[in-house]
């Protein structure tokens, strides 16, 4: 398996990025509590990885709200399960553990949908950062709680300057005699 693998620059620190011919695989937070190192016989090829950045940095900058990219996470088959639900909670909204349960059909299942989020290896493309406590707190994230609550304000952000775009625009239309 040939993986490839380069680090790049966000406001939330440095990043790894690694994958092969089948999609991403990894995002990892370089100066969080679990940085990622590449492992023996990965090649460094930034390279590989532009789309990936130019849409990371699209995201962080407010202009993209969904990633479209080929993504491989390396999980087992009730993570996935965990993964792609997340892949679906819709950019400026949150789900709590229980919420993802139910949609799952297993709705006791909570502590294993938050195992299944801590092990994300993709978190903002497939995000982890928009699961919350049922009581709307927030709760643990691979990056730290403080990049979950930058993250779910810049998406929270981005929708309110769009609607206030879409409504200065509005106003504009109507202002203009027909």
């Amino acid at each position: 398996m040939n993986i490839h693998y380069c680090y790049t620059d966000s406001p939330l620190g440095e990043l790894m990025l690694a994958g092969d011919a089948n999609g991403l695989r990894i995002l990892a937070f370089q100066d969080g509590p679990e940085p990622m190192f590449p492992e023996r016989g990965w090649r460094k090829d930034a390279a590989y990885f532009v789309n990936a950045i130019v849409q990371l940095n699209e995201y962080f900058a407010g202009q993209r709200t969904r990633f479209a990219l080929r993504l491989n996470p390396e999980a087992t088959e009730f993570q996935l399960r965990v993964l792609e639900t997340l892949a679906r909670i819709p950019y400026g909204q949150t789900a709590s553990y229980a919420d993802i349960a139910r949609l799952l059909k297993k709705p006791r299942a909570v502590r294993a949908v938050g195992a299944a989020n801590r092990k994300n290896p993709l978190p903002i493309m497939l995000p982890c950062h928009r699961v919350i406590g049922s009581d709307g707190s927030l709760t643990g994230f691979i990056g730290g709680l403080e990049r979950k609550k930058w993250l779910i304000n810049l998406e929270a952000e981005t929708l309110q300057a769009r609607g206030s775009r879409s409504e200065k625009s509005q106003q504009a239309d109507q202002a203009v005699p027909a």
